[in-house]
């Protein structure tokens, strides 16, 4: 075995998760900005992350494929300004969060000081599928979908 994750001929079309997997130990973890994750219902998800300091103007979410970004960068207000002691810095950010097949981003807010994000998971449909066992050479099953046996 190579070491990979999923190099047992058992899994199948199973190479895209490794890749989520590697992609998601790379992400950030220093820990900053802090953030907590929640189940708001039987499909709901939210993350929340502490983002006291930014406007709206300086944070911005995107999805990049199945993966959910967010980046801060705030603006330097220091001029003019002398500080006696500065323990809150406008530091910039980026977490990313990897997200299921099917998952939906159904809307961000700010609320002091913290960025909420709402998500859905897809309800799972039960299928079941029946596939032909063809009498042919070629032995290439069919799915049948409605259509008569021949």
């Amino acid at each position: 075995m190579t070491g990979r994750m999923f190099a047992s001929p058992m899994f199948l079309g199973f190479d895209h998760l490794e890749q989520m997997l590697e992609r998601a130990a790379k992400t950030s973890s220093d820990g900053y900005p802090p953030y907590n994750i929640e189940q708001t219902g039987p499909t709901g998800l939210r993350i929340s992350l502490a983002v006291a300091g930014f406007t709206m103007d300086d944070l911005q979410i995107t999805q990049e494929d199945n993966q959910l970004v967010i980046r801060g960068r705030q603006t330097d207000d220091s001029q003019g300004r002398v500080f006696l002691h500065r323990g809150i810095a406008a530091r910039q950010f980026q977490r990313a969060f990897v997200l299921a097949e099917g998952i939906e981003v159904k809307g961000a807010w700010l609320d002091n000081g913290l960025l909420h994000i709402d998500l859905a998971r897809p309800q799972p449909e039960a299928k079941v599928k029946t596939i032909r066992i063809s009498k042919g050479t070629n032995g290439a099953g069919r799915v049948v979908e409605g259509e008569p046996d021949v």
